[in-house]
């Protein structure tokens, strides 16, 4: 076994455990997203959510077609966040690589069917929130 080979396979934790904390990490809902639709509700703009759109869109503005999704800085491959974990390189990179080109695909469809899309980093939601729901808000001309 080469040093590389027993680098991919070093993991802190058992398969067992590492299955269960992947398994919680959670794909909606998430705490960027319920803050961001909480600003939204509050300023009286009116969403859906769980819309039967291509990529499934965290926040949807059906008579203004407009997607919103925001993107998480590790699963999205964020170009200032994000770090490739040294452990399982391989998987780490067809995995993310899937997600970055899905993002691609579901923007083109959306864009094709006369959407709008707009994707938010979760690190802009962090640094500076006012600003997202202000970009949000000129989206919707408002």
């Amino acid at each position: 076994m080469t040093v590389a080979e027993s680098d991919e396979r070093t993991d802190v934790l058992t398969e067992e455990q590492r299955r269960r904390c992947m398994a919680a990490n959670k794909g909606r809902n998430t705490k960027p997203e319920l803050l961001l639709r909480k600003k939204l509700w509050s300023l009286g703009l009116r969403y859906r959510i769980g819309h039967n759109l291509p990529g499934r869109p965290d926040i949807v503005f059906v008579s203004r077609r407009l997607a919103i999704f925001v993107d998480g800085c590790f699963w999205h491959r964020c170009p200032e966040h994000f770090r490739m974990p040294k452990t399982n390189h391989d998987f780490w990179e067809r995995k993310i690589s899937r997600n970055v080109s899905r993002d691609a695909e579901v923007t083109a469809q959306l864009a094709a069917a006369g959407w709008q899309v707009l994707r938010i980093w979760e690190h802009e939601l962090r640094q500076d929130f006012d600003g997202v729901v202000i970009r949000i808000q000129r989206t919707i001309g408002q």
